[in-house]
């Protein structure tokens, strides 16, 4: 680690030679800022792009004069000669674009300009870099996106929007989503929250983005995953007056309504608020299955002054689920599908699941100066759940199901806190971007599922033939707390520290971008006698060929706490180390408006925790050997033409260990698509807008292969749609799922028999919005 980050403390400890700045806002001729237009350097390859505010920071290098051209969609281009401060930074009065009056009708989309294209990584992923200039893929799905496809929670088809993410399959209360081979982590708001069976699949309501973080995670966060992580940055408190009310209904008697409230709570804009709640009631495709879920989540902003702040979130989801109803067993030889599509392997009278998860989420943020700050956060989540889950005893050739309901009661608990600073400063022509902090988090995790009760104690149950006659006894012992149960012994528990450094270094007027890091994690995880030490490092190049395409490279190593029990009764707690290698171009075109990402990557780790083949129906775990994942990743998002926004991405994935044999977990090939027209406002059809997409899957498994190492699942593919209208109050849209009404459905194959659980046929849903 110190030869590492040598580079930076030699550096930082010199003084440093101040390079030329420019800075200025672009704005059109309604004083209004111009977001996302480029800012060049005549007869150079230097350039930038505003902000959402219309604000840019161009570094110009030792120059003494230059002339900028600046240029947007629909706008005239201007151009300016610049005698620069030979102090460092040049200050230039408002850039005025004048728009083009012949191509407003085309060019003005009442909003749908970029409409699913995200340029800055949020705060909660600490980084200050533009993600195009990122030596690392990280894809952001925003709120417009989340809109248009009518998502309500993370398990609603959210996947499609990145390259080579699948959900495998959900057990109900949460989604086992994958990428590159691998278990993605769920962080919210930077923070790992992850645990053995949860958290709670997150409710959009609150949702403000999701970042997918594709790849090497071990610096950026504590205990990251290799194949990459999800980060979900929740709603917070705007100056901006915001009162929104939706109500939905959808097939399966789908109901739901939210409302979204905030802005300034005092005269001078000092304290700041918003009201977030959603209530929702829905059944399943199989019938008998009514479930409620309401949420509600508050959070204030105190501005101490324009440079400090502190905010304050607290959310609580309340939801009930019927855990393991969504599978459907059969013997091997009768196939999948073999059974209609809204089979019900439970009895209607199956107990439901009552779940509660309480985050609370506290930062401060303070800046020294434009180019130095420090952010602390503390966070807190506890999940509780009290019910019960499904599965087979056995299962006979002619269909004859012995079927059990076990008790499955758990409680999460996590502790967390960050402290982290981001700085700016150059030396000798180089400029530094330095990040550096502190992490801790503190993870328990108990859960009972040992009370067993057979369901079919008379006669067996035939798949084929189903009588649904006999009721498992559910009334389970459950005056000891969870936690004091089976000895008080948790099912996982781990205490993280970590010290980490970061230097990005630009060089030539940053079009050449070094980041060199650092991690030191200390982890104590449960049934260990000693804690792990380890440094990771973390190695990233960045460069621009031209001011919009970008080759970057990257070397990362992780570090991931795991923890499980054999079925011997042995704690499985040997940490996971991973290494990633991977390199690829980014692009940005059409003025900005389209971005493009293609990349290659090879992951090795070792010691992974992996279901034990020899219990299917217990959660032991027995640890892989090395595994390896490689694959190729194409992602594109933004807009075509005015009006047309497109998501397409397409990723080869190929996980194998060391004997060549493939490692469950991915689909070979993945392609997704979504594809939004917004019509013209001068057209007669003002405000309407149509959508459609597809997910395209070939050579999947799920979390497990088939009995001989294959797959036997079928390609997946799936065709979804919208129509929607909007004015400046109102918004009408209707959502079709699975407009082909194929047979979807994801499963696993266990020798003699075999279990999948299906996706609804064609069905819809529609949404009325209004803004105060």
């Amino acid at each position: 680690m110190k030869n590492i980050l040598l580079p930076f403390f030699f550096l930082a400890a010199f003084s440093y030679a101040q390079e030329n700045t420019i800075q200025g806002t672009v704005i059109d001729q309604n004083n209004q800022p111009i977001p996302y237009a480029t800012v060049l350097i005549q007869n150079s390859t230097n350039g930038t792009t505003t902000d959402e505010n219309g604000a840019y920071n161009l570094a110009t290098g030792n120059k003494k004069s230059i002339t900028l051209i600046f240029s947007s969609i629909g706008y005239t281009s201007e151009s300016k000669s610049i005698t620069l401060n030979p102090s460092g930074i040049t200050q230039i009065p408002d850039v005025v674009l004048t728009e083009k009056q012949e191509q407003l009708n085309e060019v003005i989309v009442e909003g749908h300009q970029d409409k699913f294209l995200e340029r800055e990584p949020s705060q909660s992923l600490r980084l200050k870099t533009e993600l195009v200039k990122l030596p690392q893929n990280i894809q952001v799905i925003g709120k417009n996106l989340l809109q248009d496809q009518q998502v309500t929670t993370i398990m609603d088809g959210l996947t499609r929007n990145v390259s080579g993410v699948t959900m495998l399959e959900h057990w109900g209360n949460f989604a086992r989503i994958n990428m590159r081979g691998f278990r993605l982590p769920a962080f919210r708001n930077g923070v790992n929250v992850q645990d053995s069976w949860g958290p709670l699949a997150e409710d959009m309501n609150t949702v403000e983005r999701i970042e997918f973080v594709k790849g090497p995670a071990g610096f950026m966060m504590a205990a990251g995953e290799p194949g990459g992580f999800y980060n979900v940055v929740t709603k917070k408190p705007t100056e901006e007056f915001i009162a929104n009310a939706s109500v939905s209904a959808g097939s399966f008697d789908f109901y739901r309504g939210t409302v979204d409230v905030g802005g300034k709570l005092t005269d001078n804009g000092k304290l700041l608020g918003r009201f977030n709640a959603m209530y929702q009631t829905s059944d399943s495709h199989r019938g008998n299955e009514d479930a409620a879920r309401y949420g509600i989540a508050p959070s204030l902003t105190y501005k101490f002054s324009d440079k400090t702040s502190i905010t304050t979130e607290a959310n609580l989801q309340q939801a009930e689920s019927y855990l393991g109803s969504a599978y459907v067993f059969a013997p091997a030889s009768a196939g999948y599908a073999s059974l209609p599509r809204d089979f019900k392997f439970t009895n209607n009278d199956y107990p439901v699941t009552d779940i509660q998860e309480v985050t609370f989420f506290t930062n401060v943020d303070h800046e020294f100066s434009d180019k130095w700050s420090i952010h602390g956060q503390l966070a807190y989540l506890r999940y509780d759940q009290t019910g019960n889950s499904t599965w087979l005893i056995s299962m006979a050739e002619n269909g004859d199901a012995v079927r059990y309901t076990s008790q499955w009661d758990a409680l999460s608990r996590g502790k967390y806190a960050q402290l982290y600073v981001n700085g700016e400063f150059n030396t000798f022509g180089i400029n530094h971007k330095i990040m550096g902090g502190f992490d801790y988090s503190d993870k328990r995790y108990w859960a009972d599922w040992n009370a067993l009760s057979n369901v079919d104690t008379t006669v067996p149950f035939n798949v084929f033939n189903p009588v649904y006659t006999d009721s498992p006894d559910t009334n389970f012992d459950r005056s000891v707390p969870v936690q004091e149960r089976n000895g008080g012994n948790p099912y996982g528990s781990s205490i993280l520290r970590s010290y980490y450094a970061q230097d990005e270094l630009g060089f030539l007027d940053q079009k050449i971008r070094l980041t060199l890091a650092g991690r030191y994690s200390n982890l104590y995880s449960l049934g260990q006698t000693e804690t792990n030490n380890v440094v990771t490092p973390r190695v990233g190049l960045s460069a621009d060929i031209i001011p919009y395409l970008t080759v970057f490279a990257l070397y990362d190593e992780s570090f991931l706490p795991q923890s499980g029990f054999s079925s011997e009764g042995e704690v499985l707690n040997d940490p996971v180390n991973g290494k990633d290698v991977e390199g690829g171009i980014k692009g940005n075109f059409f003025d900005g408006r389209l971005r493009a990402s293609l990349g290659v990557y090879k992951i090795n780790k070792n010691k992974i925790l992996v279901s034990d083949p020899a219990f299917p129906n217990d959660n032991f775990s027995i640890y892989s050997g090395e595994i390896e994942s490689k694959g190729i990743e194409f992602d594109m998002q933004g807009e075509i033409t005015p009006g047309l926004n497109l998501i397409l991405n397409y990723a080869n994935t190929n996980v194998e260990d060391k004997s060549g044999n493939l490692v469950a977990g991915h689909a070979k090939h993945v392609s997704n698509g979504w594809l939004n027209y917004a019509f013209a406002p001068k057209t007669q059809l003002k405000g309407f807008g149509i959508s459609l997409g597809y997910q395209y899957q070939v050579d999947r498994s799920t979390w497990a292969w088939a009995a001989d190492n294959q797959s036997d699942l079928p390609n997946y593919f799936r065709m979804d749609g919208a129509l929607s209208w909007h004015n400046n109050k109102f918004r009408v849209q209707v959502n079709v799922n699975n407009i082909l009404d194929e047979y979807l459905y994801a499963g696993a194959n266990y020798g003699s028999y075999i279990y999948w659980q299906s996706e609804p046929g064609i069905n819809g849903r529609v949404t009325v919005a209004y803004s105060f």
